[in-house]
């Protein structure tokens, strides 16, 4: 599907803009995404300053020279890119070669004259191969009302980030440009929607000065609340996002161009790198599922880190020692199914000082009743994957019962060890992770419930789940099939409506507590 095109936009400098866009292309490129980004700041470029310890050389080229290849008649959509080192795929379109020409080339540029000849369908042509090419193209916009941000905040984008500081002038300066975006791009000759806008409060110290801090945040969320309302979950606030989109004042990272997200790999709430992850996760997540943020900033994170992830492990196995035999057979028929799967027993406390698990689900293994170290083991994973398709299967040995099963693991399904032992066991837990087996329903059901579709997409979404409710086996199977191909289409639009979203968690319930439908 085609790439996003984000603009981050202030309206005033010093707002920590560039800074931003920075460290969560490193994010984004980080979990596995391609990425672009784009210094269209040409007054004031400095995207290549950040990125210099991951740079070969300086840029040779950038922006203006894809302007002049346009005015010389040998436009190239596709150059004047650096390729930067060591994060994945990322990838820089400078400004422009850092020479004593450069100001001079800025300041002849004609923005008006350029659209008058046709300048604007070439940008078309630029943003339709950096999309096919890229999952993310961020464009570094110039401060205060420009032709350049004309370009960046209503021409290109699919989505704007608009970063401010706790002043009146900031902030409303930059919600002025978002709604003046809004407006122009009702005027281009392109088919664009309205812009989902984000806004991020930056720089904020809150660490002194309290009740000051708290009234300035009222003040914030005041003028920026009209931002919200075409793209935030029904079930939260403005009030309650802001908090998340609040990128924290830490005098260390304002000297020189720093990115801290490569120094603090695992940040801690009071670094800045936290706050840096959160406000990736939600672009990354099309700024959908508030809902699970708010509940679980970790596991939000975390679902985005895992998205494009490759486990090492698809099954991680984990057992008391009294079954240790069993598990040990059950990990080598399930790798004779062409299962990737470990073994993990109980007591391994490496697990749980792990940031991230290395297997995509877990079983449990349980000998009468789970243990407190399961328990411990399986809560964990549940909070790491809350939102995720990844999932704890239980299997009852001997005369445990599911009545006796913790609370947390109450909507569950359950498989029972059997009189065929192992090599049965693995062939029906080897079913359900290919897909195959009964619990694939749950799977489309959550793909449905994060996706992203067009309005006549989701009517028909909606016609489905609600058809579920009344199916026999047979006609289920087939309506998930239908389904799994309408979600298969994800990308642009809207996140689900709140009816529609209602029928999908009444379904996933029903499918997960093994009721028809």
């Amino acid at each position: 599907m085609p790439g996003t095109v984000i603009t981050f936009y202030s309206y005033k400098g010093g707002v920590g803009r560039s800074f931003t866009l920075a460290n969560i292309a490193v994010l984004l490129a980080r979990w596995g995404n391609r990425v672009l980004c784009v210094d269209w700041d040409l007054e004031a470029p400095g995207l290549a300053d950040y990125f210099r310890p991951l740079l070969a050389a300086d840029p040779a080229s950038g922006v203006v020279d894809l302007v002049d290849d346009f005015v010389s008649g040998r436009p190239d959509p596709g150059a004047h890119r650096t390729r930067l080192t060591g994060e994945g795929t990322l990838d820089l379109i400078a400004a422009g070669r850092a020479d004593p020409d450069y100001v001079g080339r800025v300041q002849r540029i004609d923005w008006a004259g350029l659209y008058e000849d046709g300048f604007g369908e070439y940008l078309e042509q630029c943003r339709a191969r950096w999309t096919e090419e890229y999952d993310y193209v961020l464009l570094d916009s110039r401060t205060g009302v420009s032709d350049i941000g004309g370009i960046c905040t209503a021409h290109l984008p699919d989505r704007l980030v608009v970063l401010f500081t706790a002043n009146l002038q900031s902030v409303r300066g930059a919600v002025e440009i978002a709604e003046r975006a809004n407006a122009a791009r009702d005027r281009l000759p392109y088919d664009r929607p309205q812009l989902p806008v984000l806004p991020v409060l930056s720089r904020f110290d809150s660490r002194e000065e309290y009740a000051r801090a708290e009234e300035w945040r009222r003040i914030c969320l005041e003028e920026t609340k009209g931002l919200y309302h075409n793209w935030l979950h029904g079930d939260v606030t403005p009030d309650q996002m802001a908090r998340y989109l609040t990128l924290p004042y830490v005098s260390f990272w304002t000297f020189g161009e720093q990115l801290p997200v490569r120094t603090e790999p695992e940040p801690a709430p009071d670094q800045v790198s936290f706050a840096l992850e959160t406000v990736a996760a939600v672009i990354a997540s099309h700024f959908d599922r508030a809902d699970l943020l708010t509940e679980n900033r970790d596991a939000y994170v975390a679902s985005v880190r895992a998205s494009r992830r490759e486990f090492p492990h698809e099954l991680r196995v984990s057992t008391p020692r009294s079954l240790l035999g069993v598990a040990q057979e059950l990990v080598a028929e399930l790798t004779a199914f062409g299962a990737r799967a470990q073994l993990s027993l109980s007591g391994d406390r490496s697990l749980l000082q792990r940031g991230e698990d290395d297997a995509r689900h877990l079983c449990l293994l349980v000998d009468g009743k789970v243990n407190r170290w399961q328990a411990t083991e399986a809560e964990l994973f549940l909070h790491r994957t809350l939102g995720q398709d990844r999932r704890v299967l239980p299997v009852l040995a001997g005369d445990a019962d599911a009545r006796d099963l913790p609370g947390s693991f109450g909507n569950l399904r359950y498989l029972r060890l059997g009189t065929g032992g192992p090599a049965e066991l693995a062939r029906e837990i080897a079913g359900q992770l290919d897909g195959s087996g009964e619990d694939d329903a749950s799977a489309v059901l959550r793909r449905a419930s994060r996706a992203t579709l067009r309005p006549l997409l989701w009517e028909l979404v909606d016609e489905i789940v609600r058809a579920l409710g009344d199916a026999d086996q047979e006609q289920a199977r087939e309506l998930i099939g239908d389904l799994a191909l309408v979600v298969k289409r994800t990308g642009r639009g809207v996140p689900a409506p709140a009816s529609t979203r209602a029928a999908i968690e009444r379904a996933l319930r029903a499918t997960e507590e093994g009721e028809p439908g």
